[in-house]
């Protein structure tokens, strides 16, 4: 891979996160106020807290708040309610140099129409990055396809019923034809990782789509949340079975999105969490986690999916120690739409692949994500007082 890529220069000038007019240039003055409003709001956790359940009775009873949902919190955090919808969020981002991964993110189903009509989105959003640079990847979850009860069922190895087990061959099935659509349009596609009791299954999944779809190119990535204590040793697992089977693990690295819920389950089930022990246990890990995929970029394809900045400057550090191209196919910088923008843009203005999480789907079925990721960004400390700052920090440069 290396042969055709253009080397960095080591001793180039540091890399800043600073720079506020890269961050957030195609940002209008009114896009940092409502940014402004929405993450002041989001650091209230009375807000984050009453706002469910407040707006699920609202849309409940009929009140027209589908708008002002619509305008602030939906225009902030997803790219539109359709992928047409999306397309100006993507060009506006490829303007920075930011692709989009298009992530259709209807939760919480149960359905088989659902299931299947989820798979034909999905493979919707491949056929729309396909040949497209501005959407250089795309993802979905299991459970988008899948009853979140069987993979329980799966993980826990109890015996299926007839009708269970035909239910599983669905599933398969409908992974299959996405990861087939995604081969022939050669669009890399990521499967998010999930709850730890649901996750064994994903995960086998996961690798059997890169054994079928990963010998000649990147196109499965599976997901590793490594504030699980056990996710580092997985991942140099996983990559000794893709060097010995002779194909690509695709890796994307994620701190994690659901440690308030696994610390809860497994005190109540009375089962050891998984969870690493405390933050710098996940950073070391995370960190331990970067280094090693560096060191086999060979056989394995990356992504970084994190807001810390440390981690990212620990990458952009590697690449330029190791002399590695800034736009080496198999690694990318990833953070989630109306966040972190100091990261994202900052980090493509020098040259390195960055692409941005881009929600989207029916303003009533993504309300469960956006108020799941509002939850989770409050847990992050000082996540959301440092985005307040950048766009204090941004708006007064503008007023000067």
């Amino acid at each position: 891979m290396l042969n055709n890529e253009t080397v960095a220069d080591p001793g180039k000038g540091r890399l800043s996160f600073e720079n506020t007019e890269i961050a957030f240039r195609n940002s209008t003055n009114a896009d940092l106020k409502r940014a402004y409003w929405l993450f002041r709001m989001i650091n209230i956790n009375f807000f984050v807290k009453m706002g469910p359940p407040i707006t699920n009775f609202a849309m409940k009873i009929g009140l027209p708040i589908k708008s002002l949902i619509k305008a602030t919190i939906f225009k902030h955090f997803c790219g539109g309610e359709t992928i047409e919808e999306c397309d100006t969020t993507i060009k506006k981002l490829y303007k920075g140099g930011v692709g989009t991964i298009l992530d259709y993110s209807v939760e919480g189903e149960d359905e088989e129409h659902i299931f299947d009509a989820t798979r034909d989105e999905i493979i919707k959003t491949i056929k729309r990055a396909a040949g497209d640079k501005a959407v250089p990847i795309t993802v979905f979850k299991v459970t988008g396809v899948g009853r979140f009860g069987l993979l329980e069922k799966l993980d826990a190895k109890d015996q299926l019923s007839a009708q269970e087990v035909a239910e599983w061959e669905k599933v398969q099935a409908r992974v299959l034809a996405i990861c087939s659509k995604a081969y022939e349009g050669s669009v890399p596609v990521m499967i998010d990782a999930e709850e730890t009791w649901i996750q064994n299954t994903i995960d086998m999944l996961a690798l059997n789509m890169m054994r079928k779809f990963n010998k000649e190119k990147i196109i499965v990535y599976n997901t590793y949340q490594i504030y699980r204590h056990d996710k580092l040793a997985s991942l140099k697992h996983d990559h000794s079975v893709a060097v010995k089977e002779d194909f690509i693990l695709g890796a994307k690295l994620v701190r994690g999105a659901y440690m308030e819920k696994e610390r809860r389950r497994a005190t109540e089930m009375g089962y050891e969490c998984l969870i690493q022990p405390d933050k710098t246990s996940t950073d070391r890990d995370y960190d331990a986690a970067l280094h090693f995929c560096m060191d086999n970029l060979e056989s394995l394809a990356f992504v970084a999916g994190t807001h810390n900045e440390n981690s990212c400057r620990l990458l952009a550090d590697l690449l330029n120690e190791k002399q590695v191209s800034h736009n080496h196919p198999h690694i990318y910088f990833s953070q989630l739409l109306g966040m972190s923008d100091n990261l994202s843009f900052n980090l493509a203005d020098a040259g390195y692949n960055v692409a941005k999480y881009v929600p989207y789907g029916p303003v009533k079925a993504v309300l469960p994500y956006l108020f799941r990721r509002a939850q989770e960004n409050t847990a992050i400390a000082g996540q959301m007082s440092r985005e307040l700052s950048l766009i204090i920090k941004e708006r007064k440069r503008r007023k000067l």
